[in-house]
């Protein structure tokens, strides 16, 4: 079976005038916004209400991490046994670990 030129391209290209101008592109109001900016979690300073809004982490987890601050990485979460794989991966794109800034005047 062989196909046309007119069966490829369609019928709007054909139905055209020869020398129009493309469509312009939609108004800024009709596109799609951009996403918000990504808000992260730091594992080092969150408090517990901060750390509940986390996926699958309640009282006590927010609680088990808080006990077992400071984190290098928030792989610790797992290495220090204070959370499970599962839950980990459910938070880690949401989280950092920030280093702890040391205050001016102090060792």
């Amino acid at each position: 079976m062989r196909l046309s030129l007119m069966g490829l391209l369609g019928a709007a290209v054909i139905a055209a005038p020869a020398g129009a101008a493309p469509t312009p592109p939609a108004p800024a109001s009709t596109r799609a916004s951009s996403p918000p900016a990504q808000y992260y979690v730091d594992l080092n300073s969150a408090s517990r209400k901060e750390l509940m809004t986390l996926p699958g982490i309640g009282a006590a987890e927010a609680a088990r991490i808080i006990a077992n601050r400071p984190y290098l990485t928030k792989s610790d979460l797992v290495a220090k046994n204070v959370l499970l794989i599962g839950p980990f991966l459910s938070i880690k794109p949401l989280v950092v670990a920030m280093p702890a800034t040391v205050a001016k005047g102090k060792p």
